[in-house]
């Protein structure tokens, strides 16, 4: 896979609802029903950490789930795409990005969001040719007034901001021509999904879909 596809790939899947749940999961039981009241809510694109001796297998009941289009996050090494592929993932996300980690992707085949945080890694990225990037972590980093002050330079770049995006300041980088789409962790609090408020995360769901971008 070039970098050219992968980012193709990447931009689609970005394009399929204003949010991406970012999902922290430590049960992998509750991961079937979370993913069904997301993809009920208008959220298909899901993103699990790989951060939990669950993931994995959180994945793996995901990627069972009608309508879903499950990835993996938080990818660092070859081992994590592998595994991650494996799983069911059908893409990745990282928090950064390294030549080990992009070569994995491109042989194994596995359309990457990677990670960005300045202009420089922007540019390096996009001279390999990755146009679809991660903006993390996005608050840390400047906001959306960072990311709008290098759409003018940067234009062929677009970006998935995660990282203390929120439904209250979501709108403020959906509103820039360089944002696709937004990466967030507040549509599935662990509160809703330790309980198994499925009925709850679909609402928050639907109000994070109906998000104008």
């Amino acid at each position: 896979m070039t970098p050219q596809n992968a980012s193709a790939r990447a931009l689609e899947i970005a394009r399929l609802a204003p949010v991406i749940p970012v999902l922290v999961i430590d049960d992998a039981s509750k991961a079937r029903p979370l993913a069904q009241a997301l993809v009920k809510g208008g959220l298909p694109a899901l993103e699990v950490t790989l951060r939990t001796p669950a993931a994995l297998d959180a994945i793996r009941e995901m990627a069972q789930v009608e309508g879903g289009v499950v990835g993996a996050g938080t990818l660092l090494t070859p081992d994590d795409v592998k595994a991650a592929k494996e799983a069911g993932a059908t893409f990745g996300v990282s928090p950064g990005a390294t030549d080990l980690l992009l070569d994995a992707c491109e042989d194994m085949e596995l359309p990457l969001l990677p990670g960005a945080a300045t202009s420089s890694e922007a540019m390096k990225l996009l001279e390999r040719g990755y146009t679809m990037l991660k903006f993390f972590p996005a608050e840390a980093s400047g906001g959306a007034p960072a990311l709008k002050s290098i759409a003018g330079p940067l234009p062929r770049i677009s970006f998935c901001p995660t990282g203390g995006v929120s439904l209250k300041n979501a709108p403020d980088y959906l509103s820039l021509p360089n944002v696709v789409c937004v990466g967030g962790s507040w549509v599935a609090p662990a509160d809703k999904v330790q309980s198994g408020d499925w009925d709850g995360i679909e609402m928050l769901a639907r109000e994070a879909a109906a998000l104008q971008r």
